[in-house]
């Protein structure tokens, strides 16, 4: 049988930060941890799955007594704050009323959407859909990922590729993966493409480099709220 580890959940608590950070009573934790998949659900149907098309990679959500404040990871930040801050007004307005709290929006924008999973398996999904060729596709976020300053790149298909009766996988690595070293910054995604043969599982690793030689990225996790990512040696 396999054994295998979520990259992201692998490392919480040791060189990764939770995605929502607050605390609650025992008898108000169900009811938060609803309502932060509500914003997420919403958030990403109004950015993503919508125009503008902001390209959101993650979200994160932080909350006070008297304040919810949400993170938006994103390749565009322009579209996602609209001409004169429109969009972002209207998005505030919306998860107010759906939460009925006092909402913050803040936008982090990501430096290299090259070297993200979430933004590399949404634009596969997104091909596959429109009946790309879904090897040389592949082959070219892989690559495109290395260039990009990526130290390893995997993407894995599985599903009725290319319309065939049976089901297959096609699985792409270029570098290197140490996916059970803590140290090491993995990026991983998983996103289900929904194309006219059936769905199409598209999952995506991307290895950054050592979370002790990452200072920008360690920067951007202060930013966001998170604690500092890169644990000493001992």
């Amino acid at each position: 049988m396999g054994q295998k580890t979520h990259p992201f959940g692998f490392r919480v608590g040791i060189t990764e930060g939770h995605k929502s950070r607050w605390y609650a009573p025992k008898a108000l934790f169900a009811e938060l941890l609803v309502e932060d998949y509500r914003i997420r659900k919403y958030v990403d149907q109004r950015l993503n799955r919508t125009p503008p098309f902001a390209a959101v990679s993650d979200i994160y959500i932080e909350r006070t007594r008297e304040e919810l404040t949400i993170i938006v990871k994103t390749a565009r930040p322009g579209l996602v704050i609209g001409p004169k801050g429109q969009e972002i007004d209207q998005l505030t307005q919306s998860l107010q009323a759906l939460t009925g709290r006092k909402v913050s929006v803040k936008i982090i924008e990501i430096q290299n959407p090259d070297t993200d999973a979430t933004l590399i398996a949404e634009a596969v999904a997104e091909q596959l859909k429109k009946r790309a060729n879904f090897r040389r596709l592949v082959k070219q976020r892989c690559e495109g990922a290395m260039q990009a300053g990526a130290k390893g790149a995997r993407i894995l298909l599985a599903g009725r590729l290319g319309g065939s009766e049976m089901s297959r996988r096609l699985d792409t690595r270029l570098g290197s993966l140490p996916l059970s070293t803590l140290q090491a910054n993995i990026d991983y995604a998983m996103v289900h493409s929904l194309t006219k043969h059936g769905t199409i599982g598209v999952k995506v690793w991307v290895f950054k480099g050592m979370y002790t030689d990452l200072e920008d990225e360690q920067a951007a996790s202060k930013a966001a709220g998170a604690r500092a990512r890169a644990r000493g040696r001992r």
